[in-house]
């Protein structure tokens, strides 16, 4: 389980964070007079939050929700520096999700992804999406490589891979990285915004892409 850093409250005495659960991202809020804590999924459509059944409403109200999620909006995940200590692998007995859970684990444990981070973060200690975007966007419009695939024809998608995928081995120094490294990458990355980190960028690769299919 992977959780960002916690932020406090205004609406209510509480703190909250982000965890990260086999099925998406979630919203933790403990308040300091309640012991239990109240939890909610964040939707990827909307980015609100989505309660669980059994919550207490006068304890965890919406506009606490609300106001976690807004804060909490942009941090990226971490692992606490116990695990990191004892380390973690994948094994044969565990099962998928487990796996998954752990592949996790060890990217956000890896020098590689804490480049990234390091790279983008703002005054605020949160990854940035402007910086992110402005980035990749003058990699995609300086590269003679992107310009050649959009006039062959390539699709949106493999344009943005091979702009995402160049660019986080260039950043990490590391160009042994897989796809599947990378994907593992983007996809913690993506969650820190309920839309799409590289929303964007993708924007710009698809008029890119129209504008060639015109000629």
């Amino acid at each position: 389980m992977l959780r960002t850093k916690a932020v406090k409250l205004t609406v209510i005495p509480a703190m909250a964070f982000r965890v990260k659960l086999p099925g998406g991202p979630s919203i933790t809020i403990q308040r300091s007079d309640y012991e239990q804590p109240g939890i909610a999924s964040i939707s990827r459509t909307s980015g609100e939050a989505i309660p669980a059944a059994n919550i207490n409403q006068k304890m965890f109200p919406p506009e606490a929700f609300k106001e976690a999620i807004e804060k909490t909006s942009g941090l990226p995940y971490n692992r606490t520096k116990e695990k990191r200590q004892k380390g973690i692998k994948v094994t044969k007995e565990m099962t998928k999700q487990e796996k998954e859970i752990i592949e996790e684990e060890i990217v956000i444990d890896s020098a590689e992804y804490q480049k990234i981070v390091d790279k983008y973060l703002d005054k605020s200690g949160k990854l940035s999406y402007d910086l992110v975007n402005k980035d990749f966007i003058k990699f995609l419009k300086s590269s003679s490589v992107v310009r050649d695939m959009a006039a062959e024809g390539a699709t949106a998608k493999k344009i943005h891979n091979y702009i995402v995928g160049n660019k986080i081995r260039n950043i990490t120094g590391n160009h042994d990285l897989d796809d599947k490294q990378v994907r593992r990458m983007v996809e913690l990355l993506d969650e820190t915004y309920p839309k799409g980190i590289f929303k964007e960028l993708d924007a710009e690769i698809r008029k890119m892409v129209k504008v060639n299919k015109r000629k």
